[in-house]
Formats: structure tokens, C-alpha cells, sequence
């Protein structure tokens, strides 16, 4: 099953967000029995090469990828996808005119303009049929549009109602940045956004730093979770130094 049917059949899925462009990482991760990873191309160093390879590898275990590009990048939405991606994140969808870009930069026609291919590493360098290529993506790809400013909160409704988005993460260090003294907290912005959220069909993917909270967003209405692994791998390290006898935890 592709990851976008297993949400559709109501799976709740567990993955990891990685940052770091290590194959090792990749392949831990899948090992260790998650339903997707999301590598991140808009704070991460990895370019195009080790994406694939990240990619490739993953796929190998059975483990889909999406990958969370840059605003406005649809040249690399089009090229992680032609190379085996799953679904593409985009940050600072604030509004409905961005999300019918994001899907027009991600879905082939009628839906979108994506230059068609057949013979990227996606079509099996030309194997399969065009009309199955293009009935695959058009069936599996996901497509979510992060929310990150007060502006997107309110936008919700518009952005979330755009054919062809699937549902949003919720930035929320940006919607923290963004936000001023005349906004509603932090808190209150998420909520609103879950709100809308849960009265419609779009699905809703949490980003968390710990088991505790994974098990908590998934139990307020989480449809995907992603661990924070850089997070994680920060805080687990600071855990190790603690038992060094002259330093101890920072």
C-alpha cells in the first residue's frame, strides 16, 4: 500500500524528520520499523544527490520518503519527486493562492502543470506506461502545506479547501516569529488550526521531541507524526555527557 492509502484507510503513521544527509540515518530509521521518513531540504544541507541516495536507500527497506522543500521551489518538488519521493511539505502556505501554486508545481495535468516523465528513477527509467505513471501519482502523491504565520491560521479554511492539498504540519518556531502582541498565543493559533483541522477531510501531521508527546498528538487527532531527530539525537547526547565526572549535563 502507498503511504497516502494507508492514511486514507484511517493507519495512523509514525516517522522521522531528518536534517542530517547521512544514508546511515536513513537506513537506521527504516530498520528500526517507522512508516515514513520526511527529509528536510528547507533547514538540511542535502542537495539533489544525496537526496536520491537517501531516497533509494529508505525504499529499500520498504520505507517511503516525502521530503520538505524550500518556499517556492517547484523545480525541486518536481525533481525529489521524479526521483521516488512520496508527497512533498511546503512551508509558509499562508494562503490559498500559494497552495494552488504548491499543487500546481506537484501534480501532473489536469490538476497541475509538472512536466511529465516516465524515464526518471519514479517511471522506472521508462518502463512503465504513461498512462499508469501518471493515474499512480495522481492517486499516491501527498501534498502538504505547513502553516506558519498568524495570516495562515485565519487563511486555514481557504488553504486546506485548495483540491489537491492533503492536509498541513503546523510550523509553529514560525508561527512563534511571526505572531505579534496584538495575535492570539501560540497555543491558541494551533488550536484554531486543529479546529479547522478536524471538521474536514484533511489530515494532520505533528511534529514532536519525544514518545510522550507522539502518543499525545496522536491522541488529540494526528493523523502522521514526525519525530524531531535532531532533537532527539541533542537531547539523547546530553543524556550520555551527563555521566562524564567533570562536566555532567550542560
Amino acid at each position: 500500500m502507498s503511504l497516502k492509502s494507508r492514511v486514507l484507510s484511517g493507519e495512523k503513521l509514525l516517522g522521522v524528520l531528518l536534517r542530517m544527509p547521512a544514508e546511515e540515518l536513513v537506513e537506521m530509521a527504516a530498520v528500526s520499523g517507522f512508516d515514513f521518513l520526511l527529509i528536510d531540504c528547507e533547514h538540511g544541507p542535502a542537495d539533489l544527490i544525496p537526496l536520491r541516495q537517501h531516497i533509494a536507500a529508505a525504499q529499500l527497506h520498504g520505507v517511503d520518503v516525502m521530503v520538505r522543500i524550500g518556499s517556492h521551489e517547484p523545480a525541486l518538488a518536481l525533481r525529489v519527486l521524479d526521483q521516488g519521493a512520496v508527497g512533498i511539505v511546503a512551508p509558509h502556505v499562508d494562503d490559498a493562492d500559494t497552495a494552488r501554486a504548491l499543487v500546481d508545481s506537484v501534480h501532473y495535468p489536469p490538476l497541475g502543470h509538472r512536466g511529465f516523465a516516465t524515464y526518471s528513477r519514479a517511471g522506472r527509467f521508462g518502463l512503465v506506461e504513461p498512462a499508469a505513471h501518471r493515474e499512480r501519482f495522481a492517486a499516491d502523491t501527498l501534498v502538504f502545506g505547513m502553516i506558519e504565520s498568524p495570516a495562515g491560521v485565519a487563511a486555514a479554511a481557504d488553504v486546506l479547501g485548495v483540491p489537491g492539498i492533503d492536509g498541513t504540519m503546523i510550523g509553529t518556531a514560525d508561527l512563534g516569529a511571526s505572531r505579534t502582541e496584538n495575535d492570539p498565543p501560540v497555543a491558541d493559533l494551533v488550536a484554531e488550526v486543529h479546529a479547522v483541522l478536524a471538521a474536514g477531510p484533511s489530515w494532520r501531521m505533528d511534529i514532536v521531541t519525544g514518545p510522550d508527546r507522539a502518543a499525545a498528538a496522536f491522541a488529540a487527532g494526528a493523523d502522521l507524526v514526525v519525530y524531531n531527530l535532531a532533537h532527539t539525537l541533542m537531547g539523547h547526547l546530553a543524556d550520555l555527557r551527563a555521566a562524564h565526572p567533570g562536566k555532567g549535563a550542560a
